[in-house]
């Protein structure tokens, strides 16, 4: 096992040297800050959906967002077997986001294409994770962004078909 120095700290990796992982963890990094931003704006939408098709939604945003939050904390512990410490303030998620905040209230048809709006970024940020992942040979992460862009892929297609 490789020992790698980083501010005068020793972490070992698991054949990775800490250049190796760093485009991996710039990523991981930007797909953390997108999913904590989605995942609050699915809290919202959950809590604010109104119409007809309230309880199908409402059941639908909770789904995703429980899905979100378990992988935020996947994304988090993924990060932190290579050795780096995800500080995150809301300032620092902000920052790094591409996801945005509505700007104003949204109908319930609105929040679905918002929603699949943000499919789209997360999509490109995985993809983005599983190339970097793939170039160092880092089965883990590639397996793991593999993993959610398949669950994504799936309800991108509910959510489009919903807005048929």
């Amino acid at each position: 096992m490789e020992t790698v120095k980083t501010k005068n700290k020793s972490f070992k990796k698991l054949g990775f040297t800490y250049l190796e992982t760093a485009e991996i963890v710039v990523t991981l990094n930007t797909l953390l800050a997108n999913y904590q931003v989605f995942y609050n704006k699915l809290r919202n939408f959950h809590w604010n959906v109104e119409g007809p098709d309230f309880f199908e939604l409402h059941e639908a945003f909770e789904d995703e967002y429980n899905v979100t939050k378990k992988n935020i904390d996947i994304v988090a512990e993924r990060i932190r077997a290579f050795g780096i410490k995800p500080h995150f303030t809301m300032n620092k998620t902000m920052e790094l986001s591409q996801i945005e905040e509505p700007s104003k209230e949204l109908s319930a048809l609105e929040m679905v294409r918002e929603v699949l709006k943000d499919f789209e970024i997360l999509h490109n940020n995985m993809l983005d994770g599983i190339n970097a992942s793939l170039e160092t040979g880092d089965v883990v992460t590639e397996q793991i962004l593999t993993d959610f862009l398949s669950y994504l892929e799936k309800r991108n297609w509910m959510f489009t078909s919903y807005l048929k």
